[in-house]
């Protein structure tokens, strides 16, 4: 597929440079902290657009997806993230910050931007950080696939949160494990998509990362972290990622 064959967007294409800089930079510190294995990269496709799908375990998922995966990442990001320092490093990398508690059309242009560019978009379907099984699952990740027609490629994150609090940080030195897994595809859909066919999608989507989950698990011999204990998982009951009333 094409960029031409993809929705219009209006929004411009997050920026590049710095990420381009920095990912060799931080692969290179985060290893002297963490032993890091990238399993099965090369089922990323090497050019046209691509939506990673990660599960989402602890506080350096974003981070080491945007390090770690075969091609730059832009990736789709609480917007709680961008203020201060960080937040002008995460645009200045050219992360795209999302409203997961309303409609949020200014990220979707700009990830349908990104893919229509040929670039990668980064999305954790599960919203928040949690133990990664992918039990809870937002619709979003299967909303754009339809939009846009591209592969969505499952990545699974083990050892990056040892303990129950959302914030720990794993102990120097522990391993983590990055696995990506089949690409999954779906037919592009013209507008308007209902609700329902988003919803029905999504649980196609979730069964093929679930199966690719539990084949990272063999792979790799990891298990999931515990459960966070109450109170630590953000309240997320939106992923900002729903149809508008017009094409985008």
């Amino acid at each position: 597929m094409t960029g031409t064959d993809l929705p219009l967007s209006s929004a411009e294409h997050p920026r590049t440079r710095l990420l381009g800089v920095m990912r060799p930079i931080a692969a290179r510190v985060m290893r002297l902290r963490w032993p890091v294995t990238v399993h099965r990269a090369e089922l990323v496709p090497a050019e046209g657009g691509v939506i990673l799908a990660a599960n989402h375990i602890g506080l350096v998922d974003g981070p080491m997806l945007a390090t770690y995966a075969p091609r730059p990442v832009h990736a789709l990001t609480k917007q709680e993230m961008f203020d201060g320092f960080v937040g002008a490093f995460l645009r200045g990398t050219g992360q795209i910050p999302l409203d997961r508690r309303a409609a949020d059309p200014a990220a979707i242009r700009t990830g349908l931007r990104v893919v229509r560019d040929g670039g990668v978009l980064g999305i954790f379907p599960e919203g928040t950080r949690g133990n990664g099984d992918l039990w809870r699952f937002h619709h979003g990740a299967a909303y754009l696939a339809l939009v846009t027609g591209a592969p969505v490629v499952p990545v699974t994150f083990f050892g990056t949160r040892v303990g129950d609090g959302s914030k720990a940080l794993p102990a120097s030195g522990g391993d983590i494990d990055i696995v990506f897994g089949r690409p999954w595809r779906t037919t592009q859909q013209p507008w308007p998509r209902t609700r329902e066919h988003v919803a029905a999608t999504s649980v196609l989507l979730r069964g093929h990362m679930l199966s690719e989950l539990d084949s990272a698990l063999a792979q790799t011999r990891r298990s999931l972290p515990e459960p966070l204990r109450a109170g630590q998982s953000d309240d997320d009951p939106d992923t900002g990622l729903v149809e508008p009333s017009t094409e985008l």
